[in-house]
């Protein structure tokens, strides 16, 4: 890409959305639109292989929103959302000053979000990827899925496929389906995300489906193991053991 130019992602579900992105950056000779993507996982896949300077995203999505792309794809390229009015999400841009665009906008609304997005990839301004997701809902109901991004593909695994999660410094290992799958997340952050009712902390490495759990076993030294169903072993501490007493 010629230096001073920026290479921007559509990401909008809706064709007409998508068609009139277009039109408006076309005003703007310094911007090389090299993707469009429908959903999603285009989105995730097109960042991957393009790596974009902007990403010019919709919230509002079926199957992956914006806020899970935006988690999936990091803190790579600069990025405008676009949405239709969503309290929070704007309670959440308007917190960490991230600029948005609210449908319908007009050409000139764009061209001002252009004109800080030029600004904040000069200035190599990070966004609080992060703290951008966890503000950006209400709180809800544990997570029903985990997200992981493999280069341009996205594995969705339902909760209920997990046989336990591993800790891996700033990484968590999900095993699950006979595979591991490794997230950029911590086991920390992962915990908050759980229920707390079929998901347990049995150690400061180990988060365990309690659903897999076969039996306890109590070593020569006093120490305690947890057997899961297909044989696998793992350590179990005082305090883990305490919070699975409390469960079972």
């Amino acid at each position: 890409m010629s230096e001073g130019r920026l290479s921007v992602v559509i990401v909008d579900d809706e064709a007409p959305a998508r068609m009139l992105l277009r039109e408006f950056l076309t005003a703007h000779e310094d911007i090389d639109i090299v993707a469009e993507c429908a959903n999603g996982f285009e989105a995730v896949k097109a960042v991957a292989e393009r790596q974009p300077d902007l990403l010019l995203l919709d919230v509002q999505m079926p199957k992956l929103d914006g806020f899970e792309v935006l988690e999936l794809v990091g803190n790579g390229p600069t990025v405008i959302f676009v949405t239709a009015y969503d309290n929070y999400a704007i309670r959440a841009f308007d917190v960490h000053a991230v600029d948005y665009l609210l449908k319908p906008f007009s050409a000139e609304r764009l061209g001002e979000a252009l004109g800080r997005a030029r600004t904040r990839r000069q200035t190599r301004e990070k966004l609080p990827v992060a703290d951008l997701v966890a503000s950006s809902r209400p709180r809800k109901a544990p997570i029903a899925r985990i997200l992981i991004r493999d280069r341009g593909d996205v594995h969705v695994i339902p909760i209920d496929k997990i046989d336990y999660i591993e800790s891996q410094d700033d990484y968590a290992a999900v095993k699950a389906l006979g595979k591991s799958y490794l997230k950029e997340q911590t086991l920390a952050d992962l915990e908050t995300l759980l229920d707390p009712a079929r998901f347990v902390r049995i150690h400061r490495r180990f988060i365990l489906n309690v659903a897999r759990l076969s039996r306890i076993e109590l070593s020569v030294t006093d120490s305690r193991a947890a057997i899961l169903t297909d044989g696998t072993e793992l350590p179990i501490s005082k305090t883990g053991y305490a919070r699975l007493r409390e469960l079972l």
